[in-house]
């Protein structure tokens, strides 16, 4: 994909999060629309409650999805032009950063720090192989 690596050396990092947000947030939008419905019936939810079930879902996992995306492309993106390097560390101090931040408010050490280690492993992983 080169055309993405001359998109982020080109596009600022405010519209490069504005694209994720909006292809991630929507992939977890379907992911709850998939999903909501499955939960719903599994509590006994009928009629117009297992519909409000499902819409609160729907943008539950599209807004964590989105926030996630933004926290993510904003760090990685300015990470890349204060250190002038497009390597992994950017990755994964990104991921960990987003981790972090969503994890936070659990309020729940062992959750914030398995959640940075883990959204950072898979941020470092994606972009590894992204560059392949």
């Amino acid at each position: 994909m080169p055309m993405e690596g001359e998109l982020g050396r080109l596009a600022p990092c405010s519209s490069l999060a504005v694209d994720s947000v909006l292809r991630v947030g929507t992939a977890g939008a379907i992911w709850g629309l998939c999903a909501a419905p499955y939960d719903a019936r599994k509590q006994g939810l009928t009629g117009f409650s297992h519909a409000a079930f499902v819409a609160r879902s729907i943008g539950g996992y599209g807004f964590q999805c989105g926030l996630v995306a933004a926290i993510f492309t904003s760090t990685r993106c300015g990470l890349q032009r204060y250190r002038r390097k497009d390597d992994l560390v950017n990755a994964l101090v990104a991921g960990a950063v987003a981790g972090a931040t969503v994890a936070a408010g659990t309020r729940n050490l062992k959750q914030v720090v398995g959640t940075t280690c883990l959204v950072s492993a898979f941020s470092t992983a994606a972009d590894y192989f992204r560059t392949m």
